[in-house]
């Protein structure tokens, strides 16, 4: 927990090993991805409260007498509290005290690899962001990098907690990564392959760490805290430097028996959509006409060089299209209707209750959105309503310092008395 701790010695870099299978791996990295039954009282609590105990069994089907337990043991964490407030009608019998979530004793760290920056965050217990740091990276040799977010993180609690305790801090990053071991599969974009980013951030930071993909943390807080919340049905597409993808089904989301499910960057787009520019590139999976040679974020800068725009990184692209610059617009319109296309064999292919698009266009630009969605409706032979089933994500502008703070309150939500059971009783 830090109060901040100062960082260990890192361990040093392991030989390259194969990538696990997720046989090798204890059967608690499957089993966490279901909630608990405390984690169900939670959550409830989460979306519901102040709520009665009485309404947390009927949300939730558990017995009254469990609830009672379960919300003793909240309390006593400093995970819940009892409001102020009584319901019920007054003057029939004992009121009930309503229950909801305490954002006043803790905060969890959250930490977001990408190409070329790392962001730090603190949350609290509800999804709001207290604090971030950005920074761009001096090298991505992986100890490097991990080194650089520990020795940041006791300096963002000592400024910005408040008092809070800060036990535990989520790692997220893109393409292939294993909740289970904790480790970096492989990261082509990074450089890196089979790095245990969990064991390295646990002995430099002292802190329980836990580490996803940032489409299935994304995922997870669209969840918890999103504007639609779809908690049963669900495919995030994240399309950045990066694109990768997550698919929630039955309330958890899929891993896959390597971890490796949601690599939808090689996805083929079909007929090219007309450009003004030469700029197209063979990927590496030896074609130009894939999604990530198109739609991301090294493509589309590429294809506003190539047609005369001064920009030189995307960030001063999207302002550019943000400020209404046509040739900007245009480009972020374009890839809409890229995205169109894969979203709309995503949809045929697992049948969502909705879509989430995490790109900068689909939220900010209603002109993207709308190209998307169009395309969706003419390509898509199951999506019937592509304005209620196509969303943006609920965290544009925020979407980084979101993704690692969600990894460690998704395992939070999933199972609060037990990776927290190390938590102190409140008085």
């Amino acid at each position: 927990m830090i109060r901040p701790p100062q960082p260990a010695p890192l361990p040093a870099p392991p030989d390259p090993q194969p990538a696990p299978r997720r046989a090798d791996l204890p059967p608690s990295a499957a089993a966490a991805r279901r909630p608990s039954s405390a984690g169900a009282v939670l959550a409830a609590i989460l979306d519901h409260g102040p709520v009665a105990r009485s309404t947390v069994a009927r949300l939730t089907g558990l017995s009254p007498a469990a609830v009672t337990g379960h919300s003793a043991r909240l309390l006593a964490r400093g995970l819940i509290r009892e409001s102020v407030r009584t319901t019920g009608p007054r003057g029939l019998g004992r009121p009930h005290i309503p229950l909801e979530v305490d954002t006043r004793r803790h905060l969890v760290a959250g930490a977001h690899i990408a190409v070329e920056h790392t962001t730090l965050s603190l949350m609290d217990l509800r999804g709001a962001i207290v604090a971030e740091d950005r920074q761009r990276h001096r090298g991505t040799a992986p100890h490097e990098v991990l080194r650089g977010l520990a020795a940041r993180l006791p300096r963002l609690v000592a400024a910005h907690a408040d008092g809070r305790e800060v036990p535990v801090l989520g790692l997220a990053t893109g393409q292939w990564v294993d909740p289970g071991s904790g480790v970096v599969v492989d990261h082509p974009r990074l450089g890196w392959r089979n790095v245990p980013a969990r064991d390295i951030l646990s002995a430099a930071t002292g802190l329980p760490v836990h580490v996803d993909s940032h489409s299935r943390a994304l995922a997870r807080a669209e969840q918890l805290f999103g504007a639609a919340s779809p908690r049963e049905s669900m495919v995030l597409l994240f399309v950045g430097a990066v694109l990768d993808a997550a698919f929630v089904t039955a309330g958890a989301v899929h891993l896959g028996p390597r971890s490796a499910a949601g690599s939808v960057a090689h996805l083929p787009l079909g007929p090219e959509e007309p450009r003004a520019d030469r700029s197209a590139r063979p990927c590496g999976c030896g074609t130009a006409n894939c999604l990530e040679s198109e739609v991301s974020e090294p493509a589309l800068l590429r294809q506003a060089v190539a047609g005369g725009l001064p920009v030189t990184v995307f960030r001063d692209l999207l302002d550019l299209a943000l400020a209404g610059d046509p040739a900007a617009v245009a480009l972020f319109r374009r890839r809409a209707r890229l995205l169109g296309r894969a979203v709309a064999l995503l949809l045929d292919m697992f049948d969502p209750e909705v879509l989430v698009v995490v790109e900068p266009g689909a939220g900010r630009l209603p002109e993207c959105l709308a190209d998307l969605r169009e395309q969706v409706a003419a390509r898509s032979r199951t999506c019937d309503d592509p304005a209620r089933s196509v969303l943006p994500s609920s965290f544009t502008g925020s979407v980084l310092p979101v993704a690692g703070g969600a990894v460690a309150l998704g395992a939070l939500y999933a199972d609060p008395l037990g990776p927290w059971s190390a938590l102190p009783a409140v008085s």
